[in-house]
Parts: C-alpha cells; sequence; structure tokens
C-alpha cells in the first residue's frame, strides 16, 4: 500500500490505531469504552478501529470486566504472538540470549559459556538457537536481533573497538558473518548503551530526557543520553570513561593499547582489594547482598565477585574502616564523574553495576557530597532499578521499540 499521505483519512486511522496500541502496551487489557474515553475517540470509531486490529493480527480479546457493575464489557489487548524478538549480552564470561514477544515478556532464555578460541558467530547462534527452541519457536520467527557486547562497532569500519578483553570478536568481517548465519535484522549495542536502554524505559531514567548512567563492573564506562537519544560518537566510543586522565594517577600512555586510562585505574574494581587492605578491611569472601551478583543474572568474574563482597559488607556496617573505605571510593568515583557532570550538565546519574550497587545508600549519600564539592551542577544521583541482566533487558527493548515501529504501522 502506498505511503499515506498528511492530512489523509488513511494517516489519521494510522494515527489513532498506534495511539490505541501504545495505551494497550502500557495499560494492559482495555475495553472499547475505555480506549474511546483515553484517546479522544467516539464510540463507533473505536468499534471500528479494535476490529481493524483485530483483523490484522495485534490484537485479542481477552475476556471481560466482569467484575463492574452493570453489563460485562469486552476487553482487548496486544496479541503477544504477533511478533518476537531476541536479544543478546556477551562478556568474557558468558553469552547469553533471550527471546521476547511484543508485549516484552521474557519467555526463554539459555546460556552458553565463552570460549575464548571458538568463533563468535557459532557462539552467538547456539546461545540464540538455545534460547528459540526453548521457546518453542524457529529463528525465522524472530522479527530482530539486538546484540550487546563490551566495546563498541566502528560504523566507520564496522570493527569493534575498545574491548581488546573479548578476543575473537575482533574479526574485520564479523559483521558480515552474523548476517549471513542469522535470518533476521541484527543490531549491535555497546552494553552499557544497553543498561541506560533498559532504566530509560524500565527503570530509574523513565521521563528524563537528559542522563548520564555511569556503571562499573569488569570496566568502568558510561552511557550518555541527550534528548531522549543515545549519543555514541563518531566512532561508537562515547561513553568509554575509564581511558579519562585523573588527578591521583599517572597519565596512561597509548592507552587503546593498555585497553585503560586513568579513571580506570582510580576507581574500577581491580583496585579495591588493594584500598581495603591499606585501610585495614577484612578482605575474605562473604555473602553476596546485591542483586545482580545472584542466580538469575550470571556469575560475575572473581575481581568483581571481590569488590561487590566488600562494598556490600562496608554499606552494611558503614562505620570505622568500612566508612574510610566507602569514603576513598566515593571520592574515586566523583573524580571522574565531576568531569562528565562540567561537560555534560544531565539531569540525573543514574548509577548502575554491580560495583556501585553494591554500595548502596551510604556509597551514594557519599559520592553525591563528593560530587557537591567538585562539580558546577548538582545533578541527583539515583540507584538504577534494574538490577537483575540489565544489558539483556536493554537489548531485548532495543528490539521491541524498532519491530513495534514495523509491525504498528497499519499505514502501509
Amino acid at each position: 500500500m502506498p505511503a499515506a499521505t498528511p492530512g489523509t483519512p488513511s494517516l489519521l486511522r494510522a494515527m489513532n490505531d498506534r495511539a490505541a496500541l501504545d495505551l494497550l502496551l502500557a495499560h494492559g487489557p482495555l475495553s472499547r469504552t475505555r480506549i474511546g474515553h483515553l484517546t479522544g475517540l467516539s464510540k463507533p470509531t473505536a468499534s471500528q478501529l479494535l476490529a481493524r486490529l483485530e483483523a490484522a493480527g495485534l490484537v485479542v480479546a481477552t475476556g471481560t470486566d466482569g467484575g463492574r457493575p452493570g453489563p460485562s464489557a469486552q476487553l482487548y489487548a496486544i496479541n503477544p504472538r504477533a511478533a518476537y524478538v531476541g536479544g543478546l549480552d556477551v562478556t568474557p564470561g558468558r553469552v547469553l540470549a533471550a527471546v521476547a514477544d511484543l508485549t516484552g515478556t521474557v519467555i526463554a532464555s539459555h546460556e552458553v559459556p565463552y570460549t575464548e578460541g571458538a568463533a563468535a558467530v557459532d557462539q552467538v547462534t547456539e546461545a540464540l538457537g538455545g534460547a528459540v527452541k526453548a521457546a518453542g519457536l524457529h529463528r525465522s520467527d524472530l522479527h530482530r536481533v539486538v546484540v550487546g557486547t563490551p566495546g563498541a562497532f566502528d560504523p566507520q569500519t564496522g570493527r569493534l573497538r575498545y574491548a581488546s578483553h573479548l578476543p575473537g570478536w575482533h574479526s574485520p568481517t564479523l559483521l558480515e558473518d552474523l548476517a549471513a548465519a542469522l535470518p533476521m535484522p541484527v543490531e549491535y549495542e555497546n552494553d552499557v548503551n544497553l543498561a541506560a536502554v533498559a532504566e530509560q524505559r524500565l527503570g530509574a531514567a523513565r521521563g528524563h530526557e537528559d542522563f548520564v548512567l555511569l556503571w562499573n563492573e569488569e570496566g568502568l564506562g558510561a552511557a550518555l543520553v541527550f534528548g531522549g537519544r543515545l549519543h555514541r560518537g563518531w566512532t561508537g566510543g562515547a561513553g568509554e570513561v575509564g581511558f579519562l586522565p585523573v588527578p591521583g594517577r599517572p597519565l596512561v600512555r597509548q592507552v587503546t593499547r593498555a585497553n585503560s586510562g586513568g579513571y580506570q585505574d582510580l576507581a574500577g574494581v581491580e583496585g579495591l582489594p588493594r584500598l581495603a587492605a591499606e585501610l585495614g578491611v577484612e578482605t575474605a569472601p562473604g555473602p553476596p547482598a546485591y542483586a545482580s551478583d545472584g542466580p538469575d543474572a550470571g556469575p560475575h568474574g572473581p575481581e568483581v565477585a571481590a569488590a561487590v563482597a566488600l562494598l556490600a559488607r562496608a554499606a552494611a556496617a558503614p562505620e570505622g574502616a568500612h566508612l574510610r573505605f566507602l569514603q576513598e571510593y566515593a571520592t574515586a568515583l566523583a573524580t571522574g564523574l565531576a568531569s562528565l557532570v562540567a561537560v555534560l550538565d544531565p539531569e540525573i546519574v543514574v548509577l548502575a553495576g554491580a560495583a556501585i550497587g553494591a554500595g548502596g545508600e551510604p556509597l551514594r549519600e557519599l559520592l553525591e557530597a563528593e560530587l557537591a564539592e567538585l562539580a558546577p551542577s548538582r545533578p541527583r544521583l539515583v540507584p538504577g532499578e534494574i538490577l537483575v541482566r540489565p544489558v539483556l533487558h536493554g537489548a531485548l527493548e532495543s528490539a521491541l521499540a524498532a519491530t513495534r515501529d514495523e509491525v504498528f504501522d497499519t499505514s502501509r
């Protein structure tokens, strides 16, 4: 069908259809009367709209609102089987894949260990194939897949940059090989950017157009969102803040070869056991006390696990050596974050990743006090809300956004 032109009945119908579909996504099952009220459409127009969407397979009748006085009204909901998407979270420890339906419900996942030396394409197809099989689907049923990795694929060259710790993913033909192996459109995104997508759509950054997400797990990174959109930079490297030169650390020359910079050395998880030992904090492993360190999130590497245990214990009893440890870590984090705040002036900063999250409210308060002294503006610091598999959820949400735009476009 030709594209609708402004002001035509077909365009107005498409706009009404999309408004109704968005309402069903936001509110769940709604009656014809309720949809008409929320959209401002008359009852006959709302009835025609729902009949049209039901015929297109986008909505289904789900029952009645029998709990209310008077005659029961038919309820309608998004048809979850109208489309499916896939998401992958790739780390140096594992490749995790999941499948979600059109409503965003995750219906299956599958994890394979990251095997150094194995072909990246094989690991992706194995993980995705396992998730698809567990969902009772075929790979051809997926409308779109988004893959999250450390670093970023340079849009100019197609090669993965800023992620030397992900061996096997640096082939110049990797994107072409993955496109040939998978039957659906595949997109690629930095893992921290996807954590920001998850927070923007589902968590702490909902309703905010300008924010920074600061992430600390295996690496220290940031995601930058301006006007509601991710800022990736010319080579995809925007937010690679681990390379930032900072006071208190010598300048690191040829940082792309060392794969770290002053800020990573100052505030990354690898230095926390040493800092704890210097301050007299017991460094023996303790029970994990942070949600993303649980079995649903997948295992962290030993450096992250050690940092999480230290910070969780310090936050549980923030006094004496524990308090000094949290203060030193807050100062380290604030040192680099102050540069971001001075340049970007975000509305909020979302604190994410297992290491920062393990410090809880005591660390956030100390970091906020330090930042107030170091930065010219004072954005509100908020803890991330997507504690379990944030990168994977961001990948699925990114795939869903593009897929919904395609399948909800009834003007075509």
